[in-house]
């Protein structure tokens, strides 16, 4: 309809009516030169593809001026977008869906503008800065000041028929705009026109947020009445008649969710709760026809109610939710929550195609791309559940399920997450007979698909659809189902999916006769070769195992001393060689089961009955367990809250300290059966395996810190006590200090609590043994192995140099010598500061011992030093040292020092200083191949060789100069060969093929440079000579592990 009253104003009465931005010049239309999509039909839209033939000037003039000023001063009509405002337009809102992850749009948007490059701002063509964004370009539109100029001109008036006239085109102009009103006035109801848009805009973000929330409703109604994983954690808000005659009736009354109930109250009414329980055959023709043949109904009057089963279990509210969040499912997006809401009417049918078709519609469009194609079977979930539901033919419905299930070839794990929200809907909606008869079998049918992605959904499917099956089928078919995926499938990520399906099911499985079958499998997942599966099986399936386990009143009579007789046959067989593997494998297991076992302790002491929640709650300590590795590893979460754990461990600490363990069984069965075993198989592991050693001192730091202070002063560092009895004459009769108990006891008990008495207690410990193995010339192993396993962590070393400088000034010398020794496992691990303020004082302090003996022992620290230290004045020191043991007269025969420090120099010239090999290292070592020539004792000169060739091996892999070659090398291999002739012909062999061709690389080296950082002799060694080297190997009595190395470059 035309503009009346506006002599020729075309675009408006000669454009039909159109909006001004349709039309430049003579009112011609341009065309867009975008992809034809349903947005192009939209004439409102402006396209700047060069085809105006006119200036917008044009336009301008044959527009009265005052009408003009009008037009452009209004806040919802606009003069037509310029080229360049529309090009910094499109880049900004680009810039805006990237931003806010609208990747899909972005894409469809850069494709409708594929002329302009989205990346440079430089390319929109303005010679202007990047504005800012649009979000901040928003946040400023009601802070700007607008002048006078910018509204209307006020020499020049409108008449008041004229704006009437305006009025059906323009929209309802302000009549403050005329000529009688102030500039003032303008400014203010221009102001007012901005605030309005604000609100406006702000009213449909709320709008937006309440069609939102509203959904969330939808689903929160049938997370509380359609779940029946709740069935023992009804909120205490829902009505108390409801919550008895569901558990009377022995199953759980789901309301079906639709849009028509959103307003409703979410609590059932009395008489609904009365109907959901009284069987269906008392009202025949309560329900539709076709719900009385079986068939699903899309009567909008039928408010049918589905029922599941309700398992046997007693598992908390929280324990529950959390094994449930395992469940790979997705509800927080639009699509999410649209898949979530299963249709039951022809009107909320109606209402799911008005939402979901705008966003299908144009993907199929513009779906060229695999991504589109992605994107929009995403889209066709929620219509295909709702068709699925509401379909009265069987076979329809089988054949739209199929689809669901197929629909995209190899879904990522966002499409998974959506098939299996739309499952859950679909199982939530027409209840376990129809989940049974019809999504089953699609599972089935793709268990053993070609792709694992189909596999995965499946593993996945079983776990999220367990609520919703009758309780026969989890327990037989779907249990089955995922055995035979654990047992056959080859990838990683199905069989961790499987895992944490068979803790869902172990979460509502209450059939006492498949428990062995459950302990099968666990041992199955336990024994798994992907560190994926393992870690699922501790984090998942055996917490939801145990809970189950506990249930039957297992846990102390068959799955903990199962496992424990599992590691004690395992040691007995192991005694020429223990699987490790497999001892890792059981006690981790243990380990895991902690926390269920201190639950079932305080879940069966004589106070938990007096646990109530009233008054203030005690607080617990952050650090007062060790960190869960799981949710379901949390004893929060296995007893209900964290409130009620307050409550029992007050009263847990309180009985211990007060009244003792009388007609406590639980915690009688822990004290009395489990601590004396587990305390008899440390004492019969390797004490010399640090992986054992380390596996069972973590596994009674976290049963101690698990079950308190008190319990582990009082029970445990007693019978540790009492099994060590620090003596010396004991040591003697049964040798426990020898054993792996102590350094289980010293890292695994005692340094669970680190107050000044607990650390005061540990350093005695030491001390004491460190002393009585001294004194009794017994082996340092086990001592070795608790400063090894204390040594790793930087908390404990100033503790531990308490120790050894106790040691130190002993007046032993037996324990002085022990003291050096135990340096060297020291210095690798503490910081350099310590080394020189701690170590090297104590090492120098021994090193001018009286015994030789303790002399001699502080060599290998010395070596270690230089082998880890790289402050120069450090190394400076202990070379001085060194040298001092070298070159002092004194030490001239000592036979002992000799070969301690050749088998030093052996182990650390590879990896120390390059200056200190050279400098130190390779002539001392050659003096002292000088010297062997002369021992007169043969068995001595062979020892020393021995190790001579073993430590020229390890070093012939670093780089040596010519200078070194030629003046320290060659010269000490040949005193070696001259030894090796008359003590061992096999190491003559070698020898001098490796001082031959030595010689015969020097005399090229003035035609050739070194290359790289190749060691000379390694370089010279033909394959011939490494072939009769190798050959001699069997023969040879020198350490293989040093031998190996003669041949190899130095990375």
């Amino acid at each position: 309809m035309g503009a009346p009253g506006i002599p020729g104003a075309v675009g408006f009465g000669g454009a039909g009516g159109r909006e001004p931005s349709m039309t430049s010049g003579g009112g011609q239309l341009n065309r867009a030169g975008s992809i034809s999509t349903l947005d192009s039909l939209d004439f409102a839209r402006y396209s700047d593809d060069g085809n105006r033939e006119t200036d917008e000037r044009v336009a301008e003039h044959e527009v009265p001026l005052q009408e003009r000023k009008n037009y452009k001063s209004s806040p919802e009509i606009q003069e037509p977008i310029k080229p360049l405002e529309k090009r910094a337009l499109n880049f900004l809102v680009n810039e805006f869906l990237l931003k806010n992850n609208y990747k899909l749009t972005s894409i469809t948007f850069s494709d409708e503008n594929d002329d302009q490059d989205f990346e440079l701002w430089d390319d929109v063509g303005l010679n202007i800065p990047k504005p800012p964004d649009l979000l901040q370009l928003y946040r400023d539109f009601g802070n700007h000041q607008v002048t006078g100029k910018d509204l209307v001109d006020v020499a020049s008036g409108v008449e008041e028929d004229e704006l009437e006239a305006l009025t059906p085109v323009l929209g309802n102009l302000p009549a403050t705009l005329e000529t009688a009103q102030t500039i003032e006035n303008s400014l203010l109801v221009q102001k007012l026109e901005d605030k309005i848009s604000l609100l406006n805009s702000e009213k449909w973000s709320l709008m937006e947020q309440i069609r939102r929330l509203e959904s969330e409703m939808d689903c929160l109604k049938n997370e509380h009445f359609a779940v029946p994983v709740i069935c023992d954690s009804i909120p205490p808000s829902l009505d108390q008649s409801f919550h008895k005659d569901s558990e009377n009736s022995g199953q759980k009354p789901v309301t079906n969710s639709s849009d028509e109930g959103k307003n409703q109250d979410s609590h059932p009414s009395k008489s609904d709760e009365v109907d959901s329980t009284i069987p269906k055959e008392n009202f025949p023709n309560s329900l539709p026809r076709r719900e009385r043949e079986g068939m699903p109904s899309s009567s909008s009057s039928s408010k049918t109610t589905v029922h599941f089963d309700k398992p046997n279990r007693k598992l908390s509210p929280a324990f529950h939710q959390a094994l449930l969040s395992f469940c790979r499912m997705s509800a927080d997006s639009r699509l999410g929550s649209e898949v979530s809401r299963i249709a039951d009417s022809e009107k909320s049918v109606m209402l799911m195609l008005g939402r979901c078709l705008p966003h299908i519609v144009p993907n199929v469009l513009l779906a060229k791309r695999e991504r589109m194609v992605l994107h929009l079977c995403q889209e066709l979930i929620p219509l295909i559940l709702c068709t699925a539901c509401l379909h009265p033919e069987p076979k329809e419905r089988d054949q739209l399920l199929h689809i669901l299930f197929n629909l995209i070839k190899r879904p990522d794990d966002e499409q998974r997450q959506m098939i299996l929200t739309g499952c859950v809907a679909f199982a939530r909606h027409v209840g376990p007979t129809r989940v049974e008869a019809e999504l089953l079998p699609q599972c089935w049918e793709q268990i053993n698909h070609k792709y694992p992605e189909r596999r995965l959904l499946v593993a996945e499917s079983c776990g999220a659809l367990a609520p919703y099956l009758p309780k026969e089928i989890r327990s037989s078919l779907v249990l089955s189902m995922l055995q035979q995926m654990l047992m056959e499938d080859k990838a990683d990520l199905v069989r961790e999916a499987v895992i944490k399906s068979l803790g869902v099911i172990m979460g509502y499985i209450d059939d006492p006769d498949k428990y062995q079958q459950g302990f099968e499998l666990l041992l199955s997942a336990l024994g798994d070769p992907s560190e994926r599966v393992v870690s699922a099986t501790h984090q998942v399936f055996l917490p939801a195992y145990a809970a189950w386990t506990t249930e039957l009143g297992n846990l102390q009579s068959h799955l903990i001393p199962t496992l424990l007789s599992k590691i004690e046959k395992l040691l007995r067989e192991g005694e020429h060689g223990l699987d490790e593997h497999k001892l890792h494998m059981y006690l981790s297991a243990l380990q895991s089961l902690i926390p269920s076992l201190f639950a079932f302790v305080l879940q069966n002491a004589p106070f938990s009955s007096k646990a109530k929640l009233h008054g203030e709650v005690p607080q617990i300590e952050v650090t007062r367990f060790p960190r869960p590795l799981s949710p379901l590893q949390d004893v929060s979460t296995i007893i209900g809250s964290r409130e009620q754990l307050g409550v029992l461990l007050q009263l847990y600490d309180y009985q211990l300290e007060h009244e003792g363990t009388t007609c406590w069984e639980s915690l009688l069965w822990v004290v009395n059966q489990l601590l004396p075993q587990l305390i008899e198989i440390v004492g019969k592991i390797n004490v010399t395996s640090t992986a054992c050693v380390h596996e069972f001192s973590r596994f009674f730091w976290r049963l101690c810190r698990t079950f308190g202070k008190i319990f582990t002063n009082t029970k445990v560092k007693p019978q540790f006590q009492e099994i060590l009895r620090l003596s010396e004459e004991n040591i003697a009769g049964n040798g426990v200090l020898t054993k792996a108990t102590v350094p289980i006891y010293a890292t695994g008990v005692l340094t669970c609590y680190i107050q000044e008495e607990d650390r005061k207690l540990l350093v005695g410990f030491l001390e004491d043994v460190m002393t009585l193995l001294s004194l009794s010339h017994a082996p340092l192993d086990s001592l070795k192995a608790s400063f090894v396993e204390l040594g790793a962590n930087p908390a404990y070393h100033e503790l531990l140099l308490t120790v050894l400088w106790y040691g130190v000034v002993h007046t032993s010398a037996l324990v002085r010598c022990t003291a050096a020794r135990m340096f060297e496992l020291l210095v690798k691990g503490v910081n350099e500061t310590l080394v020189a303020q701690r170590v090297v004082p104590a090492l120098i302090t021994l090193s001018s011992d009286p015994e030789i003996s303790v002399r001699i022992a502080t060599i290998p620290a010395f070596g270690t030093i230089m082998e880890t230290v790289i402050q120069r004045e450090l190394l400076e020191r202990v070379k001085m040292q060194l040298a001092s043991f070298l070159e002092d007269p004194q030490y001239q025969d000592q036979y002992s020092l000799h070969t301690e420090i050749i088998k030093t120099f052996g182990r650390v010239g590879p990896n120390a200083e390059p200056r200190f090999r050279d400098e130190f290292v390779l002539p001392h070592l050659h003096k002292l191949a000088l010297v062997n020539n002369l021992q007169i004792v043969d068995s001595k000169r062979l020892d020393i060789a021995t190790h001579l060739f073993e430590a020229y091996s390890a070093l012939s892999c670093c780089f040596i100069s010519e200078d070194l070659m030629v003046n320290h090398f060659l010269p000490g291999l040949r005193c070696l060969r001259t030894d090796m002739e008359h003590l061992s012909p096999e190491h003559e062999v070698i020898l001098s093929s490796m001082i031959k061709e030595c010689e015969q690389k020097v005399e090229n080296k003035t035609v050739q440079e070194p290359q790289g950082s190749m060691s000379i002799a390694a370089s010279l060694v033909s394959e011939d000579t490494k072939t009769k080297f190798l050959n001699k190997m069997g023969q040879l009595t020198t350490s293989g592990a040093m031998l190996a190395n003669v041949f190899q470059r130095k990375k």
